[in-house]
């Protein structure tokens, strides 16, 4: 039997009138976008005779930038020659929501996806992210939205304060090299040189994470590894981000509780140089639920979709499914998490599919994420209806 038929025998939805089922996913990390993986559930939910809304969702990591994009009308994006993670020069993009909000997302100039399969936790810096900010500031931001998941660098944020204007210096006077594995090295910091725009800039941080600058939890302890550093230079750059922190404090005033910040940690201690700066770090999928109006649209619908590649203990520390769940849930609507690899499923959610369990012989949910995520559509719906 074709979709179309079997959706013109289902009955849907209350009232009588066709279900309303909002698609809100997270990127499906390494294989689809956000927007491409909410396009491919919609069409399974219309192949099952329901009608989708989609509202693609983001956490502050990859995807963050289309996600906000996508969600907005009037929102465009432009290119800028920006310092690589490992010097250099290369295009990285910056949109813009309207005339005078800007959306940064590190990870177009220093991101793990930057360095083509290589780690150099070291070496990587945040100095691109810092040129994209200070292009948004040409271009007449007022304020100013920065993702920064996904990073490749360790170094504190250090390369985007110098790019923003902070001079960071070593026993010689001379600016320190980029990247973490530098900052041992650091006697001297002066911030006078700031970007004098910044003050007058709400600038607002997506964080993924809610880890602080330092310790066991912090961002060369859980994130070093992750970006390719030994146990050896986990303990060289947790020496760094602690120096970092204590010239800052003791040369430009910084208050020391900003090193235990939630986020503080986020993209190699980037959010503590955010921070530094006089940004707002907040949980990345709040940030983008707002911006996205997705209170609205869970309002509207009967019954709500999310995801993303893997459904595990991370998912329930704030990533994006997390958010839809618990906004649904104050609602009183039902939401299904939908997701390659399904470890666990946290409170919240009204149950999830992996898409293994829709897979065929011989289907890899890495190499047909749209064939499967469309019949996970569909699959959800139908389930529903009977009340599945």
């Amino acid at each position: 039997m074709s979709a179309d038929r079997h959706a013109a025998e289902v009955v849907l939805g209350p009232a009588g009138r066709r279900l309303r089922v909002l698609c809100a996913p997270n990127a499906f990390k390494g294989t689809l976008s956000a927007p491409a993986a909410a396009a491919a559930l919609a069409a399974g939910v219309r192949d099952a005779g329901a009608e989708p809304t989609m509202v693609p969702m983001a956490d502050g990591g990859d995807g963050t930038l289309d996600t906000l994009l996508a969600g907005s009308g009037s929102a465009r994006s432009d290119r800028w020659p920006v310092h690589g993670p490992l010097g250099g020069r290369l295009m990285a993009r910056l949109g813009w929501l309207d005339a005078t909000t800007a959306i940064v997302e590190l990870a177009e100039a220093a991101g793990l996806r930057r360095l083509g399969g290589r780690r150099e936790p070291l070496r990587a810096s945040s100095r691109g992210a810092g040129d994209l900010i200070r292009h948004a500031l040409d271009g007449g931001a007022s304020r100013i939205l920065v993702g920064i998941g996904g990073s490749a660098c360790s170094d504190g944020g250090a390369g985007l304060l110098s790019a923003l204007g902070a001079r960071l210096l070593d026993a010689r006077g001379r600016r320190i090299a980029d990247g973490g594995g530098s900052l041992p090295g650091l006697e001297r910091a002066e911030l006078g040189g700031l970007d004098p725009r910044l003050p007058g800039c709400s600038v607002e941080v997506a964080t993924d994470v809610n880890s602080p600058l330092l310790g066991e939890r912090g961002a060369a302890a859980v994130f070093g590894p992750q970006k390719g550093a030994s146990r050896a230079q986990v303990e060289l750059l947790e020496a760094g981000l602690r120096r970092l922190a204590e010239v800052l404090e003791r040369d430009a005033g910084v208050a020391t509780g900003l090193r235990d910040l939630p986020g503080a940690g986020a993209a190699g201690g980037t959010g503590y140089a955010l921070a530094v700066t006089g940004a707002r770090l907040v949980p990345g999928a709040a940030l983008v639920a707002e911006a996205v109006g997705l209170d609205a649209a869970i309002a509207a619908a009967d019954l709500v979709v999310t995801g993303e590649g893997r459904l595990d203990g991370q998912t329930a520390a704030g990533k994006g499914p997390i958010e839809v769940a618990r906004r649904s849930a104050r609602r009183g609507v039902p939401c299904i998490a939908v997701a390659g690899v399904v470890e666990s499923v946290p409170a919240g959610f009204h149950h999830a599919i992996a898409l293994t369990d829709v897979a065929g012989t011989g289907e890899d949910p890495e190499r047909v994420p749209r064939r499967l995520l469309r019949r996970a559509g569909a699959r959800i719906v139908r389930e529903a209806v009977r009340g599945g």
